[in-house]
């Protein structure tokens, strides 16, 4: 397991174990920092002392030798492996030390200088962006637990002045977290094309000027190419990533709430623990990350001070029976909880929230007396364009096609180079306009190319679901991450016969389009490595967006190069045999939900139609407004409003038996394990966003609702 990666989401909840990666991703870069500066040195030894060039070039071989990168995520593409596989020099070293004439006159432009300056424009930027991170850290919780000293006494305007302060200092914080996270994840991926690439052009020098090197210099000619592409492809990929990590923390700086780390298992966060100590030394708070695991009702605690170096302290644990909210005319302070201690009798434990947010946050999941218990009921509006997979979709897509591949297949950047996006729009709601006059690209001048390629790219992005599926992704991604090239697409071919046979139709037919448009590449310009650039994300997603998820994207494309180079073999016959999946779908519990990761899951499963949903009530007629729900949903609705029960009742036969379309191995007491083609019986909607609750073999608990189908 390479370096974690570091979620945004994180930055708002700054726990110990974020910090520890934060440490990892810090000595990795000082590391680096040290070895450029020791490149550096040897080199400078190279052109001062070639009287002592052999001592020199072994010491620079072993030096790059013994140097390897560190990658972010789970696993390394091919080219990853290959530059690091490649980076090692030494054996060109150990080559010219028996020749001892190397010319190193062009060392100091070819070598030297790139690295200096990536060392001092990166490397050093981010030594000042982390003092500016300390500092930030030591002024935000100084004043914040000044803030929480202040009396409750003082006047109003004097403690919402106080909370302002803080809240501006708590804003700076975060911002300053955010950009340092983005910072160390960004020069970690930069420094593997940034690093090698003036170590490339150094040997090309060195050869260049070697005498009796011609051999040699052939010989490195041919690795120099392969590893040039190696580069380029995990530069474009980088290229792709930032851009995506770049969106995703501008939404988590909009909605940070919205990206809080909760699970249907746990919630987390800080909390001031008071501590009682003998006379006369009255009390003291202390600031513990706090994990409550609700269905058992245990705190676990443990001491976190981010200014004693981030040394992380002993975990107690204590089970809960009940919480209280105290009030500001019992207690001297504000956000406070009066926890009742079952494993204590007699035992209450004070704790203080962050804020008054924070304090709803606790007494809600605690299940405080005081707590609102939220219904999550989760509406979806429909897009700006209703884009669906049917037969005007597939007449879109043919249209579209055979419009490129007449009138522009050898345009430079086809697919890279982007429309207006108001033609673009304009042109695909007509196209899926079922009452409009089909529009006919092939002839029509009043639509670009580059319009045409947009529009069949924003097609397959407004489909509710991502062509390749959310319940197929993580087996697509799995092939790409490791095996021999024969064994990926045996594992792809296997996998494109487990889609929908429409969604299977429309991916066939833009591979083979794909595969028309790389074979014009010397005018196009477009390779199969760039489409797979452009199309891995339009055209499998994950249903999260983290940085993990984005880390992913150099898989999504192997994925797509695969479909497009062996297009003719996967989208011919499905394969007579496929090996066992290496990855089956197990759920997991989330560990957070956004609105967007709800939305996919539940966008298919009822469409709004008020004529439809037209139900009786006693003497009232009432019709319920609703764009995309799923049954259970409507069910509980009709519940909560006292609806008739013999109507109710008739609605639960209907509704009370779904069926397991995956197998899922339960991570918790609280879940259900099953197979597929389980049937659960009593099935209800969970209070826990994208779950259910049913029985299974007379056991009752939760089921992922995105893992059955209603019957």
């Amino acid at each position: 397991m390479g370096l974690h990666p570091l979620e945004f989401s994180e930055c708002y909840l700054d726990s110990p174990g974020f910090r520890e990666k934060i440490k990892a991703h810090e000595a990795e870069l000082d590391k680096t920092n040290r070895f450029i500066k020791e490149l550096y040195k040897d080199g400078k030894n190279l052109i001062n002392a070639t009287k002592q060039l052999g001592m020199a070039q072994r010491k620079f071989a072993n030096c790059l030798g013994e140097f390897q990168f560190e990658y972010v995520g789970d696993a390394k593409t091919d080219d990853e492996k290959c530059i690091e596989r490649e980076f090692k020099f030494s054996s060109f070293l150990k080559n010219l030390e028996e020749q001892r004439e190397l010319m190193m006159r062009n060392i100091t432009e070819t070598l030297m200088k790139p690295l200096e300056k990536f060392r001092k424009d990166h490397l050093g930027t981010v030594r000042a962006e982390r003092k500016k991170y300390e500092k930030e850290t030591e002024k935000y919780y100084s004043s914040l637990e000044k803030l929480l000293n202040m009396s409750a006494k003082k006047k109003d305007t004097q403690l919402q002045e106080a909370d302002s302060q803080v809240e501006t200092v708590k804003l700076r914080f975060q911002e300053e977290s955010l950009d340092y996270v983005c910072k160390l994840q960004e020069i970690q991926e930069r420094k593997k094309f940034e690093c090698v690439e003036p170590m490339l052009a150094f040997f090309q020098t060195v050869f260049t000027f070697y005498h009796q090197g011609f051999e040699l210099a052939n010989d490195f000619d041919h690795y120099k190419r392969a590893l040039q592409i190696n580069i380029q492809n995990t530069r474009s990929r980088f290229e792709g990533a930032r851009s995506e990590v770049y969106e995703l923390m501008k939404r988590i700086r909009e909605t940070p709430q919205e990206y809080r780390q909760t699970s249907p298992i746990s919630c987390e966060g800080y909390l001031y623990v008071q501590e009682k100590r003998p006379p006369p030394f009255g009390s003291s708070w202390v600031k513990r990350y706090s994990t409550f695991v609700k269905e058992q009702k245990i705190l676990h605690m443990v001491t976190f001070d981010h200014r004693s170096g981030g040394k992380i302290g002993e975990t107690e644990s204590v089970t809960l029976k009940s919480c209280l909210r105290k009030t500001t005319d019992m207690f001297d302070r504000r956000f406070c909880l009066e926890l009742d201690i079952t494993d204590r009798p007699g035992t209450v434990l004070t704790v203080q929230a962050l804020s008054e947010d924070d304090h709803k946050f606790w007494m809600q999941a605690m299940g405080g007396k005081e707590a609102v218990i939220l219904l999550h009921f989760f509406f979806l509006f429909p897009s700006a364009v209703d884009a669906q997979l049917d037969n005007v979709g597939l007449s879109l897509m043919k249209n579209s096609i055979s419009a490129i591949e007449t009138r522009g297949i050898n345009d430079q950047g086809l697919y890279r180079v982007v429309g207006v996006s108001s033609k673009v729009q304009k042109l695909l709601s007509l196209m899926i306009d079922e009452e409009s006059n089909e529009v006919d690209l092939s002839t029509s001048e009043d639509w670009d190319v580059k319009t045409v390629t947009s529009t069949l790219k924003l097609y397959l992005r407004s489909l509710p679901e991502p062509l390749m599926t959310y319940g197929l992704y993580k087996e697509f991604i799995s092939p790409a991450k490791g095996g021999s090239p024969e064994s990926r697409i045996q594992a792809v071919h296997c996998l494109v016969h487990k889609l929908p046979p429409k969604n299977r139709q429309v991916l066939g037919l833009l591979m083979k389009h794909l595969a028309n448009v790389a074979a014009h590449s010397k005018q196009n310009l477009m390779t199969v490595a760039n489409l797979g650039v452009v199309f891995g994300p339009t055209l499998m997603r994950p249903q999260e967006d983290t940085v993990a998820a984005i880390m992913d994207l150099k898989f999504q494309n192997i994925v797509v190069e695969i479909l497009i180079e062996h297009n003719e073999k996967i989208f011919a016959d499905a394969p007579e045999s496929c090996p066992l999946s290496p990855a089956a779908p197990v759920f997991s519990a989330p560990t957070r939900q956004s609105k967007k990761s709800l939305n996919r899951q539940n966008r298919p499963l009822a469409v709004y139609n008020p004529q439809a949903l037209d139900i009786q009530n006693g003497k009232r007629r009432t019709h319920l407004h609703l764009y995309i729900f799923t049954p259970l949903n409507i069910l509980y609705i009709l519940k909560e409003r006292s609806w008739d029960k013999s109507l109710i009742r008739e609605l639960e036969d209907g509704l009370a038996k779904p069926k397991a379309v995956y197998p899922c191995e339960a991570e918790h007491d609280s879940e259900l394990s099953f197979q597929v083609g389980a049937i659960f019986n009593a099935v209800t909607q969970s209070r826990e966003p994208g779950w259910l609750e049913g029985e299974l073999e007379g056991k009752r608990g939760l089921i992922p609702e995105n893992y059955v189908e209603m019957l």
